[in-house]
């Protein structure tokens, strides 16, 4: 894996937030991580997981703090306009996503792009955008935001999937699901998604197609693995089922 990062050891606000959510969670999980050694220690990355519960962020961040990476999500510009939480998110380097053309969405990719090279950052993005639609919590038809910050500067981009969460906090549920505690949930990583081939075509229709596919083939293969069952053949669209596809991280 490397030199190890410092960024979960070097101080910041990460260090107080941890202090206090990292207790809570394992309180209520007992998360296993394989494949850890697969996330870049230094540098940029794009981690792409499945997304079936609202607690399922929770999980993701205490992984990647577990792994020895900051975690940093996706968040919608508007959170960045509210008083105490956008001070939160801009001074723990959480990353703004615009509702704009697509003329815009492509500068603001590439910006920011650069900047997770520049400063070394990993970024933590749901390619469905939601919570998925599958009735059994298969992922469903991906987006193409977290391919986009890929292909714009040639970042890993990283599989991920977890499983057990739903027992915590069901798809929709209210509350928690509090006991018993420390429910097993699984996390695994997986190897970078290769989409060297498609470099340079990020404002392609179907390089982005292709390339997300091949993502959300990798995460689903992951997850099979998790639940020792096959998917099915056909990824879940929404649209062709007459559901609303709005999200808070679509792009």
């Amino acid at each position: 894996m490397g030199s190890r990062s410092t960024e979960t050891t070097r101080p910041s606000l990460f260090w107080p937030l941890a202090a206090i959510v990292v207790p809570l969670i394992s309180l209520l999980a007992k998360v296993r991580i394989t494949g850890a050694e697969k996330l870049p220690q230094r540098g940029a990355f794009v981690l792409a997981p499945n997304h079936y519960s609202e607690f399922d962020p929770l999980i993701v961040a205490l992984a990647v703090w577990r792994i020895g990476r900051a975690p940093r999500f996706m968040a919608k510009e508007s959170l960045f306009r509210v008083p105490v939480v956008g001070w939160v998110l801009t001074h723990t380097g959480m990353i703004p996503v615009a509702r704009t053309s697509s003329a815009a969405s492509a500068r603001q990719t590439m910006k920011q792009s650069e900047a997770l090279v520049e400063h070394g950052r990993g970024v933590i993005v749901y390619p469905e955008g939601t919570l998925t639609r599958d009735p059994e919590m298969w992922p469903m038809r991906g987006k193409s935001g977290a391919v986009r910050l890929a292909l714009a500067d040639g970042i890993p981009l990283i599989p991920m999937a977890h499983w057990g969460t739903q027992a915590i906090m069901g798809r929709y549920q209210k509350g928690l699901s509090l006991w018993p505690l420390r429910k097993r949930v699984e996390v695994v990583i997986g190897d970078p998604v290769d989409v060297s081939d498609l470099r340079g075509r990020s404002g392609e229709p179907a390089a982005l197609n292709e390339a997300t596919k091949r993502l959300m083939d990798a995460i689903t293969a992951l997850l099979e693995g998790l639940r020792d069952e096959k998917a099915p053949a056909e990824r879940w669209n929404p649209s062709a089922h007459g559901q609303k596809e709005t999200g808070r991280l679509d792009s």
